[in-house]
């Protein structure tokens, strides 16, 4: 929408009954509802979004990132309606998006592919056969697929039935197709892809690679001119073999060792990762897009092309890094993103108090920066996400910031198992310091004083919601404890006041007292801490809402918890003793009860399947059982934490 404004052309957009206050709304000119939620009743109904379009009187349709942007059937509609199609002819589509036929045409052009198995008999005993022939472990991917959807990966021979039936139906609920094909699981590629244009001309240039080896779900430096020419030329050569026209990408797998390469898929749309491309060539290809759609022939030569300095992306996901990156929903209670400069690029379609649904991909934002070479940019990045403040629900910017110190990160040494291979070292045990929690109880301590000067709590201040409790003059009492959760434990913070605005405060009753004092300054949406422990000042973003106070250092968020009284411990515990059970990890829809009530279970059988944000997941027997009672039906919207099952111990 930027750019078609830039350029001077109005924008209508689409949206669901969830999406009716978002972002884009408000961005477009034109807005129009065109369903409930569900993708299906909405942004996958090929005949509402035509409808639109002919209302609105649009020449152009853009799809996007994902749901219709790789569909044939939507581009071959878009062309019988007379509807220019931002995108690649439906026949390349086809042949590129279908995975097996993909693969068929590049070995037919000479493009290096990978061994598996891409044939149409998509029978289980076929498969089977087909997998052990290829070896284990190996991936089943979804014949349409991309963006990780409908990909699981097989160890071992035991763990494929229930491997292809979960790839299956994602990738079923994700493209409307439950094909898979099977291909070698590489155990440390890298995995980069080539960003390519073409025009109806037969022009056709590569704009150089995008490294996405350290991404999670097994999607997705070092790289000489001689290799990335020899890529270049591959990837114009895959697009070429389908008469490619448009944006597209061109995704290898590289063996990080020897860089040999091989094909892996196309997508043919802009990807989420297009802002690196255009950090490091200065161009907009969404203007390169309309351009393209208009008739018009590619504005450079590849000749013309020139790759400077280095960039990254990070997906900022509202997701628990350290609970399996289990995604979330809920409110953006605060959301401060870093301030967009000539090299910091800020891409979001979320705002304060905003909601992540539970319908939708949980990416709040991606925070692409550019440097002059690789650390500078990764030192960017890391300054950058510790200036992205959210509170709400949980995100993954402290692991891309720990990421970002590993040492193999920072070298280049990445492939796609990095995080696994990695992974004590990137969610180290968090040992938090003596001076945080001095600041957390500073910081409960001014944030009273603050609010005690509120004439009301209806008052507007914006940071009315992260108010504490009103009643305490901690200047007018002697003596005051603050107690803090850290994972486990529970700190304990003692504090004298000894004269206006000093305390001296005390950690779980060791050491010597501190001498602390400080303020609390609010600024637009910040609230920042100038914090003087024994005379050395440090300063801290703050917010505090519910039972928990985040504090945003330069270093990292630290969150500390204020402990539930324990009779409501106590209740909940009592309540749960004498069962196991199985709660949502994340908001979502039941798709799908294996058990019954009175069923024996063992541990690790799988008992329901809960879909959210795209994605399919799992829920199995924590222990041997027999299931009492089941809390849910299929189809139910389920919060976070909801009981779904309850198991008596069969040793009761």
């Amino acid at each position: 929408m930027k750019t078609a404004k830039r350029l001077g052309v109005r924008t209508v957009a689409v949206y669901s009954e969830a999406d009716r206050n978002s972002m884009h709304v408000e961005q477009a000119d034109e807005a129009y509802c065109i369903g409930l939620a569900s993708s299906s009743q909405s942004y996958l109904r090929q005949d509402k979004i035509i409808s639109v379009a002919k209302q609105a009187k649009c020449q152009a349709i853009h799809p996007g990132y994902g749901f219709l942007s790789e569909n044939t059937e939507f581009a071959e509609l878009c062309q019988k309606e007379n509807v220019i199609f931002i995108g690649p002819p439906a026949s390349a589509i086809r042949d590129m998006g279908i995975k097996n036929t993909s693969k068929a045409i590049m070995m037919k052009a000479g493009v290096p592919i990978i061994e598996g198995y891409h044939g149409d008999d998509q029978s289980n005993e076929t498969l089977l056969a087909e997998a052990r022939k290829i070896g284990f472990p190996l991936m089943i991917k979804a014949v349409r697929g991309g963006g990780g959807k409908g990909m699981r990966i097989a160890l071992k021979e035991s763990d494929f039935t229930e491997a292809l039936e979960s790839a299956r139906t994602e990738s079923q609920k994700a493209f409307g197709d439950s094909a898979v094909l099977l291909e070698k699981y590489v155990a440390e590629p890298r995995h980069v892809e080539v960003q390519i244009f073409a025009d109806k001309y037969g022009n056709t240039v590569y704009l150089f690679e995008r490294d996405c080896s350290v991404q999670r779900r097994h999607q997705k430096p070092g790289i000489s001119q001689e290799l990335r020419q020899k890529l270049g030329e591959a990837a114009v050569c895959a697009a070429k073999a389908v008469g490619y026209v448009g944006a597209g990408t061109v995704e290898f797998i590289m063996d990080r060792n020897d860089h040999s390469f091989h094909f892996m898929e196309m997508n043919t749309r802009l990807q989420v990762e297009h802002p690196v491309t255009e950090a490091i060539t200065g161009l907009d290809l969404v203007e390169w897009q309309l351009r393209v759609a208009n008739g018009e022939e590619l504005p450079l030569k590849q000749e013309e092309i020139h790759l400077n300095g280095h960039a990254f992306e990070a997906r900022i996901y509202a997701e628990n890094p350290r609970n399996g990156f289990l995604p979330g929903a809920g409110q953006l209670v605060y959301l401060t993103p870093p301030q967009a400069t000539n090299n910091v690029r800020v891409e979001t379609g979320v705002r304060q108090n905003d909601e992540v649904s539970v319908h939708y991909d949980p990416m709040i934002a991606k925070l692409v920066v550019w440097g002059n070479n690789r650390n500078e940019a990764l030192s960017i990045l890391r300054s950058k996400l510790s200036e992205y403040n959210i509170a709400g629900l949980d995100t993954n910017i402290e692991f891309i910031k720990d990421l970002c110190i590993h040492p193999k990160f920072q070298s280049g040494e990445v492939h796609t198992g990095f995080i696994k291979e990695h992974f004590e070292q990137l969610f180290p045990k968090l040992q938090i310091s003596n001076e945080i929690l001095i600041q957390g109880a500073l910081t409960s301590i001014l944030y009273e004083e603050m609010n005690s000067l509120s004439t009301s709590v209806e008052t507007k201040d914006p940071f009315s919601p992260f108010a504490v409790e009103t009643g305490l003059r901690l200047n007018h009492a002697l003596k005051h404890t603050f107690c803090f959760d850290i994972g486990e434990k529970n700190n304990i913070v003692e504090v004298k006041y000894i004269e206006p605005d000093i305390y001296l405060m005390r950690v779980n009753k060791l050491g010597t007292w501190r001498r602390v004092s400080g303020t609390l300054k609010k600024k637009d949406n910040i609230l920042e801490l100038s914090a003087e422990i024994d005379g050395i000042i440090t300063t801290a973003r703050t917010v505090k809402f519910d039972n928990k106070l985040h504090i945003f250092t330069k270093d990292r968020e630290w969150q500390l918890i204020i402990p539930t009284p324990k009779f409501v411990t106590a209740f909940f515990s009592q309540a749960e003793q004498d069962s196991s059970t199985t709660l949502s990890p994340m908001p979502g829809l039941v798709d799908k009860i294996f058990v019954s009530k009175g069923d024996v279970v063992k541990k690790g059988d799988s008992l329901l399947v809960i879909v959210a944000m795209k994605m399919e997941h799992i829920l199995k027997a924590s222990a041997d059982g027999t299931v009492e009672e089941i809390l849910c039906s299929v189809g139910d919207n389920v919060t976070k934490n909801k009981l779904l099952v309850k198991l008596t111990d069969l040793k009761v």
